[in-house]
């Protein structure tokens, strides 16, 4: 049996893991700690599929018909 990729679901918005230089100019742009982002569980399915570890920081790209695409930042943390 073939084992099912989440990340290619159409239901699923593209995810990725920020370097730490992306982490840095994100927090400085916003002027916000890490703390401040919303949290994402490292038990949540997507973030089992990227491999992300707990401190990582996703980029999310959701596709919105105003603004075509919107973008969301999640921090991961234990469950």
């Amino acid at each position: 049996m073939e084992e099912f990729n989440i990340l290619e679901h159409n239901f699923v918005p593209k995810h990725s893991v920020l370097n730490k230089k992306e982490i840095a100019d994100l927090l400085k742009q916003f002027n916000i700690s890490i703390r401040q982002l919303p949290r994402i569980f490292a038990n949540d399915p997507v973030v089992k599929a990227l491999n992300a570890e707990k401190g990582a920081v996703l980029k999310i790209v959701r596709k919105s018909k105003s603004a075509k695409e919107a973008i969301f930042y999640r921090v991961v943390v234990d469950a």
